[in-house]
């Protein structure tokens, strides 16, 4: 942008070093060219300054959510999720495997269709949970759709 108000400038001087008068129509057109010119410059120079002071910002917001996702994700990853797939939109719905072994009746909703997906209700054994997985053939304490 530096470059630009220099070669403003540049005319400026040239006009003067050249005498354009603005008694002439030519003159006034010139002079008035280039005073629309320094405007836009410095309204250049503004706009630049102004994304600067933006892209400042915009990274310190950055480094903040990212110390943020760190924060709450590492607490997630400590923790151990079962997946079903809901019967009606078919959709895959997590929950933390935790909930499997409350005392509490509970039942776990598909939050895309409502649909449940999941019965504490219903008796649930250890072996038909493998690695976060619900087996295929384990139907009792899941949606009968699954």
């Amino acid at each position: 942008m530096g470059n630009i108000k220099e070669r403003v400038a540049y005319l400026q001087g040239l006009t003067q070093g050249l005498n354009v008068s603005d008694h002439s129509a030519e003159g006034k057109l010139l002079i008035n060219i280039i005073d629309v010119l320094d405007d836009m410059a410095e309204e250049f120079n503004n706009i630049q300054m102004v994304q600067e002071d933006l892209e400042t910002y915009v990274e310190s917001m950055d480094e903040d959510l990212t110390d943020l996702e760190e924060e709450v994700y590492e607490d997630m990853d400590s923790e151990e999720f079962v997946e079903v797939q809901c019967p009606s939109c078919h959709e895959t719905v997590s929950f933390e495997s935790s909930l499997l072994e409350d005392d509490d009746d509970l039942e776990v909703s598909c939050p895309h269709c409502g649909d449940i997906v999941y019965d504490s209700a219903l008796e649930i054994v250890a072996d038909d949970v493998n690695n976060g997985q619900i087996n295929s053939d384990f139907r009792y304490g899941i949606h009968p759709g699954i």
